[in-house]
């Protein structure tokens, strides 16, 4: 497990940005459930509606010459969602090394019975949006990413 839960809360952290989505027939495997690569397409889309809030969207990305790009993703599957549910991405900044690198953590619930379908975590690495390399974090993205209250330590 990832994260541990704060009581009397359904959610992982506090004061969680969610990102509430239906599933299309189009993330159904044929297995009838939702297809593993369809919930990070999920997640994505719950990063950007999150950044997008924080006033670091794409805009800000070009302007600064500055954007984040996934170096790695955790995904624990716990159980599974299926065609026509309300599904609540809930999505946290939880650390960063104040240069480089910022970690976010997600929680997918199902609307219906408030269950948690999956527990994920991207490590993001800051980079230069016209070549490529790391770069280090402007300080509009340290502001905007700030680590949530309760979030383990960064590594």
């Amino acid at each position: 497990t990832m994260t541990t839960r704060p009581e009397d809360s359904p959610w992982d952290f506090p004061r969680p940005f969610v990102h509430t989505l239906t599933v299309s027939p189009d993330s159904i495997d044929r297995l009838g459930h939702v297809n593993n690569a369809a919930y990070l397409q999920f997640l994505e889309a719950a990063a950007w509606a999150h950044a997008e809030s924080l006033g670091a969207g794409w805009d800000l990305y070009q302007r600064l010459g500055t954007v984040v790009v996934a170096h790695r993703h955790e995904i624990d599957y716990l159980k599974p969602a299926f065609d026509g549910e309300e599904l609540q991405v809930g999505t946290w900044c939880t650390g960063t090394d104040g240069k480089l690198r910022f970690r976010r953590h997600y929680q997918i619930r199902r609307a219906g019975d408030e269950s948690t379908l999956v527990r994920a975590l991207t490590h993001w690495i800051c980079v230069d949006l016209a070549s490529g390399r790391p770069r280090r974090m402007p300080r509009e993205f340290a502001a905007a990413y700030e680590p949530v209250a309760g979030a383990p330590p960064y590594p």
